[in-house]
């Protein structure tokens, strides 16, 4: 039966807490198997068997009886706006086996049915599908949709059957930014501990005669307050000038109430995510900001779930977060977050090949499953649709179960608004209002000079700590030097310069024995970071207690045209020939001594590292390119054949070591490469990583 829309209030008749008793915030079962790693995978969609050319963008649910249902675009050309019909397959048996392809919106004379978004009320059972119909004007002959309406079609028998579709449109016509192309998530929506269900939607104008930089991409959200049976628009999320825009989004609710979306900022290249934060159950929202704490990766759909506690909840706070980790889209990662989505403790590949959109969910007895694209030669489009399904222990390697918890204690100390007040040495501090950070508020202070510094007190019991910290980068951020007790700690050089857009990062600086008592930690400006600039500003520092190590890579990386790159003379980008580090790579023609590229990174201290460079071999490469490496003790050049090629990273590029030097803390240390050389000189990008002491 076909309900109308309606863009009225509706006041949700059932009580908070018997709604928040039934919501995915309760804690799980353990599973039969807890204890026991397993892993097992089944490719559901395949361009080499099924008949359509491609199979991507996706969709995942599980109901409450565990019913999981997948779906994806079954596209007819590899376009985005080409022919696609909307596919879904069932699995009754937690994975095991699934149901044949269903067709649910089929492409007639060319239609084009994208962005399969679910939304499962688990107090009913009901599931909803979310999706838009795309359209392109007369003479777009691009990839792209100009326009587009969003559909809805539920079932109430698992996914066997579904609704009639329900349009959706006008629902987005207050906004006042001419859109006219609105695509649901994609992947899934959520609901609240209040009953509500949410998503978000992303939006655009025509684009066809418009400039890129007036096509007003953003997102808003739509909600129920009725199970479903009507549905109205949330606000925009803010778009203002210097903050990034928000695309293809995922969202969960923290243990507070508040809720985030966690989005792409861009395409193409490598990104940090961005995220905004609502405080009314995703009315309305917060400025977005960047998040770099899982790193700079390839402009993509992620996913971020709650897997266990939240609101209401006294279970442990686990959240999952999937995406490809790496500059383009390979190595399909999931991480697990112990403090709602400010860090990612660990995290295990889950696949190291070609890696694209992704889509997480859980079972009631722990099991994770997970729909990503994968395989395949194309950047844009899989070949596979995959499923993966493993448990806890198996992602943290045992680190963490079900059954015994993951034995993580943490003790914060907010920098934002601290107390008692911190000391200083020159310079100002001001609070900064920030939705973003862990307390609303992040300190900012301007030193007036170098060495000037701010200190906090912090009290912890007997133990050996873990100390994190949470830091605002900045277009103006200084180079900072971190003390615990008047001592330097291990990751003692902390470079605040923001790259691609300013945002929150995270730091492991040190694990120390501390005594019982007072301590201090103190920030001095060491001088200006990598962009010029002073600023320093923070938000937060963690104690924590952990019975094992997180996942923290000691390297650097710095690619071409990424922070801390420079290029004297005429550099050509190019994407021809493999084995290349991130979205490109640049090369000069042979005999040049003018020309330069040089890759400084912003080391976290003194100590040895080893340097490894990536180029992309071929037969017409300089077998002279010589790097000349500025350490602490002198430059040294090194000459590389680059028709040879290096060792292959599951994070791309193939690598080859050009040795271990000692180099200082911060950005003295460098690396540069001469286009003077017998043949085509490539620059690609350079590594330097950090021996573990003995």
């Amino acid at each position: 039966m076909n309900l109308p829309i309606s863009r009225r209030a509706f006041t949700l008749s059932l009580a908070a807490g018997a709604a928040a008793a039934a919501l995915p915030s309760r804690a799980l079962a353990s599973a039969p198997t807890a204890g026991t790693p397993f892993f097992a995978e089944t490719t559901l969609w395949d361009t080499t068997v099924d008949p359509l050319a491609s199979y991507h963008v996706h969709g995942l649910a599980v109901l409450p009886d565990d019913t999981i249902i997948a779906a994806t675009e079954g596209r007819h050309e590899v376009c985005d706006a080409g022919a696609h019909d909307l596919l879904i397959r069932r699995s009754t048996d937690g994975g095991q086996t699934w149901t044949p392809s269903q067709t649910v919106e089929q492409s007639v004379d060319g239609q084009c049915w994208s962005n399969p978004t679910f939304v499962v009320d688990h107090i009913t059972g009901e599931v909803f599908l979310f999706h838009n119909l795309c359209e392109r004007l007369p003479g777009n002959t691009s990839c792209s949709a100009d326009s587009s309406t969003v559909y809805v079609i539920s079932s109430t028998d698992g996914g066997v059957t579904w609704s009639e579709r329900r349009s959706l449109a006008g629902l987005f016509d207050g906004f006042p930014y001419n859109w006219a192309m609105h695509g649901p998530g994609p992947g899934h929506g959520i609901q609240l501990d209040t009953g509500r269900l949410l998503l978000t939607v992303g939006h655009r104008t025509v684009i066809t005669g418009v400039p890129t930089e007036d096509r007003n991409y953003g997102a808003s959200t739509i909600y129920s307050d009725d199970h479903g049976r009507t549905w109205q628009a949330g606000s925009a999320v803010p778009m203002a000038a210097g903050h990034p825009t928000v695309g293809e989004a995922t969202l969960v609710q923290r243990e507070d109430g508040t809720v985030v979306v966690n989005s792409r900022p861009g395409s193409g290249n490598d990104w940090p995510r961005d995220i905004a934060v609502s405080t009314d159950r995703g009315l309305t929202w917060s400025l977005p900001t960047m998040d770099f704490n899982a790193g700079l990766f390839n402009g993509v759909q992620s996913s971020l779930v709650r897997y266990t506690g939240g609101p209401h909840s006294r279970d442990v706070s686990r959240l999952l977060f999937s995406r490809p980790d790496a500059p383009m889209r390979w190595n399909m990662t999931v991480s697990v977050s112990y403090d709602e989505g400010y860090s990612l403790r660990y995290s295990r590949s889950i696949s190291p090949i070609r890696a694209y959109y992704s889509d997480l969910a859980h079972l009631s007895d722990g099991t994770i499953v997970l729909l990503y694209g994968c395989d395949g030669d194309l950047d844009g489009t899989p070949r596979r649709v995959a499923v993966a399904r493993f448990n806890l222990e198996w992602l943290t390697q045992g680190r963490d179960s079900l059954a015994t918890g993951p034995r993580v204690t943490s003790k914060t100390h907010d920098l934002g608004r601290p107390a008692p007040r911190p000391s200083r040495s020159g310079g100002t501090v001001a609070v900064v209002a920030d939705a973003a950070a862990v307390g609303g508020a992040r300190a900012a202070y301007t030193p007036g000079a170098a060495g000037d510094f701010i200190e906090y007190p912090f009290v912890a019991g007997p133990g050996q700590y873990e100390l994190w910290l949470r830091y605002y980068r900045s277009t103006d951020g200084g180079l900072v030097a971190v003390a615990v007790d008047g001592k330097t700690v291990r990751n003692s050089t902390v470079d605040l310069t923001s790259f691609r857009g300013d945002g929150y990062d995270v730091v492991l600086l040190d694990t120390l024995r501390l005594r019982p008592g007072r301590h201090t930690i103190r920030f001095t400006l060491a001088g200006a970071g990598l962009g010029g600039g002073t600023a320093i500003s923070l938000d937060e520092l963690s104690l924590v207690e952990a019975h094992a190590r997180p996942d923290v890579r000691e390297e650097v990386t710095v690619d071409n045209g990424g922070l801390g790159f420079e290029v004297v003379g005429t550099w050509k980008s190019s994407r021809t020939s493999p084995g290349y580090y991130g979205y490109n790579y640049l090369a000069h023609d042979p005999g040049d001594p003018t020309s330069l590229a040089r890759f400084r990174p912003a080391l976290p201290g003194d100590d040895r590292y080893e340097v490894l460079v990536a180029y992309s071999a071929d037969t017409n490469r300089a077998t002279t390119a010589t790097y000349v490496v500025h350490h602490a003790d002198g430059a040294t050049p090194v000459v590389v054949n680059q028709k040879l090629h290096g060792v292959p990273d599951i994070r791309t590029g193939e690598w080859v070591s050009i040795g271990v030097f000692r180099f200082r803390g911060g950005i003295d240390g460098y690396v540069e490469l001469s286009g003077n050389a017998n043949g085509a000189v490539i620059a690609d990008a350079v590594r330097f990583r950090r021996q573990v002491p003995a």
